[in-house]
């Protein structure tokens, strides 16, 4: 699988290379290209969860999937009613836990775990995809914020100097997730590292995450989340596109939905901005604890 995941960096890499200079000449801003992409790559990555869930109730010895998707449901609205409270304390957070959660799944594969250590270099490596765009593209980041209620200026996390000090542990921690003989492995950690840097600075935060989220993030997941079907890759992909087809569409519709009701109060692309964000901090959080729950408890099994 390191095998794979070398070449998806090396494809990943040279995408970012080829498409920073042509975005540069047409200067657009795709937003609705970037959420039918995040709608049709992104989220299909979660789009498992539902065999997961399964997996786990079997665990507990419970047979009904009901359960399951009350629970996901119920959590992902909960993050939503939050988020329209206290939208400042739930974004910090949620940015703190996609932090995480990027810089472990993109690296998952290739560390052996020991808690605490992993889970705090898991944050690092992740924390690049969030301080990148606030430094390299500190104003376009901070209109994205803005719409989603929360100043990025008023906040002392987010000074020059801090994310400076961040993305440097964040590269270091890559370094030290490579720190073995393997070269193809720390060519994976430093080629992420680069092409985050070259996607935020050279196109604009919304794009570069899409980029980011769909091409590299969502397909790294996905190619474990293939071998864990099947042993061949071939056959592995068909099952998975199958499996996750159904989640994935379910998911899409609720989500241009809400978009069709928020433009009612909002521009276009203010509404595009906020079911992208609050949308996928829905999704993250069960999506997390749903894995954290499963780890767990198939090691004690």
């Amino acid at each position: 699988m390191e095998k794979i995941n070398f070449k998806h960096s090396v494809i990943f890499f040279n995408l970012c290379i080829l498409i920073s200079p042509l975005y540069l000449m047409l200067n657009l801003e795709p937003i609705i290209f970037c959420l039918f992409l995040i709608l049709i790559l992104g989220i299909s990555h979660g789009a498992l969860d539902n065999i997961k869930g399964k997996k786990l109730l079997k665990l507990f010895g419970y047979k009904s999937a009901i359960i399951f998707y009350l629970a996901y449901v119920l959590i992902a609205f909960f993050i939503i009613f939050f988020w329209l409270l206290f939208p400042n304390s739930v974004l910090f957070f949620f940015l703190i836990v996609a932090a995480y959660h990027f810089g472990k799944e993109d690296t998952v594969f290739s560390f052996k775990r020991k808690f605490g250590l992993s889970e705090l270099l898991f944050f690092l490596k992740g924390s690049a995809v969030i301080s990148a765009p606030l430094l390299l593209q500190r104003n376009k980041t901070n209109e994205i914020f803005e719409i989603l209620n929360f100043n990025v200026f008023e906040s002392k996390f987010f000074s020059d100097e801090f994310l400076i000090i961040l993305l440097g542990l964040s590269f270091l921690s890559s370094l030290y997730i490579s720190n073995k003989k393997n070269i193809s492995l720390k060519g994976i950690m430093v080629m992420d590292f680069l092409s985050l840097i070259l996607l935020n600075f050279l196109l604009t935060p919304i794009l570069a995450f899409t980029l980011y989220f769909c091409f590299l993030h969502s397909i790294r997941h996905s190619i474990t989340l293939i071998f864990e079907l099947d042993k061949s890759f071939k056959s592995g992909l068909k099952k998975f596109i199958s499996k996750a087809i159904p989640l994935t569409f379910i998911t899409g519709v609720i989500f241009l939905l809400a978009i069709y009701f928020l433009n009612n109060f909002y521009m276009l692309d203010e509404a595009i901005y906020k079911v992208i964000f609050i949308g996928l901090a829905s999704l993250t959080f069960p999506h997390i604890l749903l894995e954290y729950l499963l780890e767990k408890n198939e090691k004690r099994t």
